[in-house]
């Protein structure tokens, strides 16, 4: 199957888990922004995890299908539509030649989404990664944004990928998006830095995402976060979600495009699914964070594994069901779309029982 871009969205890049394994030679990791979305979506086409998806930002793009397969969007409600037909998200379905898929907007306040599909997006690996390292253009398809006129290649499906159609990700499986749920940290590596009013202000108060966030750190504006002696240290590494507070005290959570070290005071790191959360956050938007232990963050991230690997058995629970032919033969079509050629001329049809 190949994607034919028509028009590209606000920001639409060619994304997977990112480019680990560099970070000790200066070369950041880039990769989904949510990869709790991205991992699902890749779950639901029958994908490796990691497989590359279009990360698309507030506005998507409108593609055209040539040849066949099955995508599924993960993530925010973008306002999908396949030839003008609304696709909820999390739900797995078919495309065709010649269908066009639309995205009009953000219709449940999250603002990035991930088309998965069957295969997975076939650009060119860039040290072991086809992510898209947009300031250093490299990776992805030339580095860059897509733009119209773009054509996107796809690996080979999921031999059984049509019994995939119709799967729906359990709600119970799907992440905790709630915007009235804080941002989990784990405490340091140099809260000792910072006084004690310091810290109680950092994890008391709310901020709101700055209009300056971006791929590379959410900054974020509110009260000022006190240190002892100054915001300055030797530089040293930077991992994904390690909370920055510079001289000015507000603090900025590093993103998947993140340098590789820098020089400031880091209070706080925020755990993985945390990172997930607040990618879905828009400028304006209030945060707030709660401290959480080493020990409990590795429980949540062995949660989260164990809801991807509940999710991938539903999915081959789904594929292998016996019943659902039997079920699909039994029940009345009541509505559908077609494609009908007259005269050498070729309309779209669509039909619903009343």
């Amino acid at each position: 199957m190949k994607l034919l871009v028509r028009s590209p969205g606000i920001l639409t890049t060619v994304q997977d888990l990112g480019r680990w394994g560099h970070q000790a030679i200066g070369m950041p990791v880039a990769g989904a922004m949510d990869p709790m979305a991205l991992r699902r979506g890749n779950i639901m086409v029958h994908n490796d995890p990691g497989a590359a998806a279009l990360e698309i930002t507030v506005v998507g793009p409108k593609l055209s299908v040539q040849g066949s397969g099955i995508v599924a969007l993960a993530g925010g409600d973008l306002g999908m539509t396949v030839n003008g037909t609304h696709v909820q998200p999390w739900t797995t379905v078919a495309v065709k030649d010649g269908d066009v898929v639309s995205f009009s907007g953000m219709k449940d306040g999250l603002c990035r989404g991930y088309l998965c599909v069957s295969g997975g997006i076939d650009v060119p690996p860039l040290m072991g990664s086809r992510s898209t390292y947009l300031r250093g253009k490299i990776g992805g398809l030339q580095g860059r944004a897509l733009k119209a006129g773009d054509e996107l290649d796809t690996g080979s499906p999921y031999i059984l990928g049509e019994r995939c159609v119709g799967f729906v990700c359990p709600e119970e499986l799907r992440p905790d998006y709630s915007p009235s749920r804080p941002m989990d940290v784990v405490p340091g590596p140099q809260d000792d830095l910072f006084t004690d009013e310091g810290i109680k202000t950092f994890l008391s108060e709310e901020y709101v995402v700055s209009a300056a966030a971006d791929r590379m750190g959410y900054r974020m504006e509110g009260p000022t976060i006190e240190h002892v002696d100054g915001a300055d240290i030797v530089s040293d590494a930077i991992c994904l979600g390690a909370v920055q507070v510079p001289g000015h005290g507000q603090p900025i959570v590093m993103m998947a495009d993140r340098q590789t070290t820098g020089g400031y005071t880091k209070i706080a790191v925020l755990t993985a699914n945390s990172v997930a959360r607040l990618a879905q956050r828009l400028p304006g938007q209030p945060v707030r964070f709660s401290a959480m232990s080493q020990d409990q963050a590795i429980i949540e991230a062995r949660e989260e594994k164990g809801r991807l690997e509940s999710l991938r058995l539903a999915l081959e629970g789904w594929i292998a069901d016996p019943t659902r032919d039997e079920r699909e033969r039994s029940e009345p079509t009541t509505e559908g779309q077609c494609r009908i050629t007259v005269d050498g001329e070729t309309y779209e049809v669509q039909w619903e029982k009343i």
